[in-house]
This record gives C-alpha cells, sequence and structure tokens, in this order.
C-alpha cells in the first residue's frame, strides 16, 4: 500500500514484515511453547546490530 504522495510502498514496513516472518519462522520450529528473549534477539540479530555498531565507535 503506497502512502498518500509517495510511490511504491513503505521501505520500513518491508523489514517490519521481514522481522515477523523470521520470528514466526522461528516459533514454528522452536521445541519450547515460546522463545526466550536472547533467542528473539538472536533472531532478529540485535546481538549482531549491537556488537556493529559498538566496533564502529570504537574505531571511530
Amino acid at each position: 500500500m503506497a502512502r498518500r504522495g509517495l510511490s511504491g510502498p513503505d521501505p520500513v514496513a518491508l523489514v517490519e514484515i521481514d522481522l515477523y516472518g523470521d520470528l514466526m519462522i522461528a516459533a514454528s520450529s522452536a521445541a519450547e511453547d515460546r522463545l526466550s528473549p536472547d533467542r528473539i534477539d538472536e533472531v532478529l540479530g540485535v546481538l549482531a546490530d549491537r556488537a556493529n555498531r559498538s566496533q564502529e565507535r570504537s574505531a571511530g
């Protein structure tokens, strides 16, 4: 769905949909009833993103 005055899909929404899909796949293949917060961070790449930002700050 295009927003008023803009052509094409919302890029932020597309990223959110992709991340949601990753979580759904992880949840459907998990042995436990719920994903742990650590597993959610792993699926979403939160820890890797934090590590990359930390490395960029220390290098810059």
